[in-house]
């Protein structure tokens, strides 16, 4: 193809356009993500920042003992400060953090907001542990009666998120959630 001519160029601005659109759309996200995060009956379901490379945990880990665990990794910690840079920078302070047990939810939820409560319903159901049925049940109920002001932050694993949602999320994505009908519903999502 001629390097000048018409349907090159057209091409090259077609191009262009499409490498455009992902950032259009993600910072078009982002704006609905912190509209909805503003709104008084938001839950805010976010999967644990980045981890060291694996998948769940090794063998024979233990609940009271993070070294046992897959924890954070460097990235990760970085991750949970920009959250809570940006939370500062919008204004936005949650009524409540909860956490799973898991000390990268916990290191998470500590690094991004501040004090946090460990809640035994947002555990992991990987691998069966847990409820995952029992998990969904008490996270709707407390979406269901959270009314603010500030969103309730709930920081939990990526299994419990797209059980609750039918959404998979990445480490660190955020989905702020309202609670419509017996079901949460995906307002908007951000991946920090």
């Amino acid at each position: 193809m001629n390097p000048d001519s018409p349907a090159r160029r057209t091409l090259l601005l077609a191009g262009a356009t499409l490498l455009c659109v992902p950032q259009a759309r993600s910072q078009a996200g982002l704006v609905a993500f912190w509209h909805a995060a503003k709104q008084t009956s938001t839950v805010i379901l976010m999967r644990h920042a980045q981890t060291e490379p694996g998948v769940g945990d090794p063998p024979g880990f233990r609940l009271d003992q993070c070294s046992s665990q897959r924890n954070l990794s460097d990235a990760g910690r970085a991750q949970a400060a920009r959250v809570k840079v940006a939370f500062a920078d919008q204004g936005i302070t949650p009524a409540e953090v909860r956490s799973s047990a898991w000390c990268r939810c916990l290191d998470t939820a500590r690094l991004a907001f501040g004090p946090a409560t460990i809640w035994p319903a947002i555990n992991s159901t990987f691998q069966g542990q847990g409820d995952p049925e029992q998990s969904k049940t008490q996270v709707l109920a407390a979406a269901r009666a959270w009314r603010g002001p500030g969103p309730l932050v709930l920081v939990t694993h990526q299994v419990n998120i797209s059980h609750i949602t039918g959404a998979f999320t990445a480490m660190g994505e955020m989905l702020a959630t309202r609670h419509v009908d017996g079901r949460l519903q995906v307002l908007a999502r951000w991946l920090v």
